[in-house]
């Protein structure tokens, strides 16, 4: 037996005694989560050091049912005598609380017996001395961009967890995932005229970063770009969202579709089952087995295994996401898509989710502009997700008969979303990086206001 699974062994055995004495003292049920992390980050700013960071966490959170009534503790005190008061504390805390009719375990026939074998983990973990080097790197490249006038640094940083899960009605699993990433902050020109921007990878592996250098010298020549903006006034044109910007849009169907949310009845998208809210053609995929997915899993925070699955196929809604509680308050099953942290009751989020790409390239979908806007950066939250209304400050470029002109700044781009997903047409040039992803998007008769207007 390898000492890595000697530690997941003894986690293991410490969860299911939690669990054991919590029955013994009155609880019905109970599930417990540990978490074991490590990261090491690393900062640099002019090319000298301003942090270098590394810290290790041990937490553990156990969830206590009494009949329908639950509570959640947690702790990273692993004492014998603190897990006792834990338990005690817990239990007592369940008792108190009022009932939940939702609240509950997966039932056993439901949980996952076994579970994919994800590549999420990589082992190797780099020195404090490599992420300077990747930081300088960055930050240099930035620099050297002829217009860069000042840095807010580079960085670059690694983290490891273990996450282990044991529930009283028969589950027990264990996974790893890993993170590594190099990023660049840097500003242009001079005084009021400063212009700022970004570039960075965030990885499951660490042979799959971009190149420091090609992160630094992106980010300089986007802050470069930037400089001297115009602001426009107030129109209704078509509006392009980069892939940096694009990938909110679908972040906002995942809250719209969260079951949590339509659950409570405070989603515009509530009563949309199974009607269409993009054109024929688009997909939306939630994928939690993609090898080497920043958020992949094999098994979600109630031992359910998930699948991948289109909450968005041909337009319709097909899926919302849900968890235990979720889905018997909707009348449903749960889609395996419980997360949680060791201090809380788990609740429903997506996995690897991705707007599928489409047919045309991003040049053929701004070719036919005569004037709009594109976008690559959003500003604010204003979007009201009970009914959709959306409006959020951007900054990007304007489009003039079909090319990409002069930068633009301090505008608003508004909408609603029901309007805009039924506009929304996807280009080709879907990359899956980050989580949430998205490609470039053409959404036309969006009201884009200038300051003043």
């Amino acid at each position: 037996m390898t000492q890595a699974n000697k530690i997941t062994d003894n986690q293991s055995d410490l969860l299911q005694g939690l669990i054991e004495k919590a029955k013994r003292q009155g609880a019905t049920d109970a599930d417990a989560i540990f978490v074991d992390s490590r990261s090491v980050s690393a900062a640099q700013r002019f090319g000298k050091p301003e942090s270098v960071e590394r810290s290790e966490s041990h937490d553990l959170g156990l969830r206590v049912l009494v009949g329908k009534r639950q509570a959640v503790v947690s702790t990273t005190d692993h004492k014998p005598d603190a897990l006792d008061e834990l338990v005690e504390r817990a239990v007592a805390m369940a008792k108190a609380t009022p009932e939940d009719a939702y609240a509950g375990l997966a039932d056993p026939s439901d949980i996952a017996k076994t579970y994919a074998d994800i590549d999420m983990h990589d082992p190797s973990e780099p020195s404090a001395e490599r992420l300077v080097e990747r930081a300088t790197a960055a930050e240099d490249a930035a620099l050297s961009v002829k217009g860069v006038t000042n840095t807010e640094g580079g960085e670059a940083g690694w983290s490891s967890s273990r996450i282990v899960l044991v529930a009283s009605n028969g589950f027990s699993g264990t996974y790893q995932r890993s993170s590594h990433s190099v990023s660049a902050v840097v500003l242009a020109g001079e005084g009021q005229g400063m212009e700022r921007d970004y570039d960075y990878s965030h990885t499951v592996y660490e042979a799959d970063l971009e190149d420091p250098a090609e992160i630094g010298r992106r980010a300089g020549e986007r802050a470069v770009r930037r400089l001297n903006p115009k602001r426009p006034s107030s129109a209704s044109v078509p509006v392009v969202y980069d892939p940096r910007a694009s990938r909110s849009l679908v972040g906002h169907v995942a809250s719209a579709l969260n079951g949590a949310s339509v659950a409570r009845g405070t989603s515009f998208l509530k009563d949309a089952m199974g009607t269409a809210i993009f054109a024929g053609g688009i997909n939306i995929i939630d994928d939690p087995s993609r090898s080497r997915g920043m958020r992949s899993k094999p098994f979600d925070a109630e031992g359910l295994a998930p699948e991948r699955r289109a909450i968005i196929e041909g337009g319709i809604v097909r899926s919302w996401f849900m968890d235990q509680a979720t889905a018997r308050q909707l009348g449903l099953k749960s889609t395996g898509h419980a997360s949680r942290s060791t201090g809380g009751t788990p609740g429903p989020s997506p996995t690897n989710l991705y707007l599928e790409a489409g047919d045309v390239s991003p040049e053929e979908l701004i070719a036919d502009i005569v004037s709009g806007i594109y976008v690559n950066e959003l500003m604010g939250m204003s979007v009201n997700m009970v009914t959709g209304d959306y409006s959020r400050g951007a900054g990007g470029f304007w489009i003039e008969n079909g090319e990409i002109t002069y930068p633009v700044s301090d505008v608003t781009v508004a909408g609603n979303l029901k309007d805009m997903y039924a506009a929304l047409i996807p280009a080709n040039d879907l990359e899956i990086k980050h989580g949430t992803d998205a490609p470039t998007v053409r959404i036309d008769g969006m009201t884009v206001a200038g300051p003043g207007d």
